[in-house]
């Protein structure tokens, strides 16, 4: 379909398919993670602790509304790459000129919704005074960027459901570097605090999503000959809301366990805040090629969906269960002997009481990545599939997990209940998905066995 080369995920051996086109990822979206982890760093040791706490506290209501947009846009990918695993390139433009209404859409109202609901949503959590307006100038900043991180995320994920997993990489290691030089050059040169950091974050993306939109514009036949293909269409939309939209409200409804969670840390005060947010960044560098395979998955599942080779779905969980588990071994592993490491380059020497819940929160969840790893293949299985519906409810699961481990630590083992939580969502979530997507897949290979 392009003048690039572009995987063809429903030929060759699963293992090697899978690992092939999630290493882009993995490198991408670790890469992407430095948004988050450089605003840390940056902000950590050049301006404080409490203007770290004050980002960290965000991070709940940052997961509620771009999670929602990263998980529409990738559930908007669905039936693009299942149009390619069925070789038809009319009803891949169809579905991508709707995602971009329905996108221009959803950007207008989440950025004027949640900018002006802002501070509210910060009290609701009982956000320190002395951290409130920190908290609130960065998050404004990031919710005004709302619309650049649709449009990484939606061409992101078009290039990658047509095969490409490389050029988003390419794109987010230049936009990654402009994010580390732009948080330096806003906060310790031109002092702009928080503020500085959130603007680097939100350039960087913008700069991101338009090269992905030039390439696939300029430098493949995607859209080329589109025609009369630009249009509205009732039909395709309603598909691209029918998979998408559940998808983000599954990663909202996951981020309300969130919420609740960081409404427990706020009760223990600016402390467990800080190091409850440095373990957080730390672990989410390490766990994001969990979450990479999970969506190399989800375009590996969705091209063989739409070619009807279900026992290729079948030995691809196999194959992405067996990538998962070893690098959860060998991340653990680096975690048990750099814990220490990489907390003072978090934090800085000397951080006393939140370098050591730092240390505790990453020694306790470190073990339980594992859960998180097969969670991200059996969800992504189940998304690929067309199955967004169910992924809402896996969410509630993690929602119960989180909001379980939140009232553990206020009520009885206080920051070590908050190490629980995550694990305790994970746990909730795979049960679910587990059983649903064997069953959907039993389901549909009977019914293929049948037609044939």
């Amino acid at each position: 379909m392009t003048k690039q080369k572009t995987m063809d995920l429903t030929q060759g051996r699963p293992i090697q398919q899978i690992l092939l086109f999630s290493l882009p990822l993995v490198i991408g979206t670790l890469f992407q993670q430095l948004y988050s982890f450089a605003d840390t760093v940056m902000v950590g040791r050049l301006i404080g602790e409490k203007a770290l706490a004050a980002v960290g506290t965000t991070y709940s209501m940052h997961f509620l509304t771009l999670g929602f947009v990263q998980g529409a846009c990738v559930g908007f990918g669905i039936p693009l790459a299942q149009s390619v695993g069925a070789k038809d390139e009319a009803e891949f433009k169809r579905y991508f000129w709707n995602g971009v209404w329905l996108c221009t859409f959803l950007g207008m109202v989440m950025t004027l919704a949640t900018f002006t609901f802002t501070e509210p949503l910060l009290l609701l959590i009982r956000t320190p005074e002395e951290i409130l307006t920190d908290a609130a100038r960065y998050l404004k900043i990031i919710f005004l960027g709302i619309p650049a991180s649709i449009l990484y995320n939606y061409c992101a994920g078009a290039l990658r459901s047509s095969g490409d997993s490389r050029r988003p990489t390419y794109f987010l290691l230049a936009s990654s570097a402009l994010n580390i030089v732009l948080d330096y050059v806003l906060i310790a040169i031109f002092s702009m605090g928080v503020a500085g950091a959130a603007v680097a974050t939100v350039v960087s993306q913008l700069l991101s999503g338009l090269l992905n939109l030039g390439w696939i514009l300029y430098k493949t036949d995607l859209l080329r000959n589109c025609g009369g293909l630009r249009g509205f269409s009732g039909r395709h939309t309603a598909r691209l809301c029918v998979v998408g939209l559940p998808m983000g409200f599954e990663y909202s409804v996951s981020a309300l366990g969130a919420v609740v969670m960081q409404s427990a840390v706020n009760a223990l005060g600016t402390a467990a805040i800080a190091g409850q947010t440095a373990g957080e960044k730390i672990r989410q560098m390490f766990t994001l090629p969990l979450e990479s395979v999970g969506m190399g998955m989800a375009t590996y599942a969705g091209q063989n969906d739409g070619a009807g080779r279900y026992d290729r779905i079948r030995s691809g969980i196999r194959s992405g269960l067996i990538i998962q588990l070893s690098y959860c071994a060998a991340a653990w592993v680096v975690i048990f002997l750099g814990k220490n490491f990489f907390t003072e380059i978090v934090l800085g020497p000397g951080a006393g009481t939140s370098a050591t819940l730092c240390i505790q929160y990453l020694g306790i969840i470190s073990c339980l990545f594992c859960v998180h790893g097969c969670l991200m293949i059996m969800r992504n299985t189940l998304q690929g599939m067309g199955f967004s519906v169910h992924a809402v409810l896996s969410g509630v699961g993690e929602l119960l997990g989180r909001a379980f481990g939140g009232w553990l630590a206020i009520r009885y083992f206080g920051f070590t209940g908050i190490c629980f939580a995550n694990p305790l969502a994970w746990g909730f979530a795979l049960l679910y998905c587990t059983v649903m997507t064997f069953y959907f897949l039993h389901r549909r290979t009977q019914k293929a066995k049948s037609f044939s």
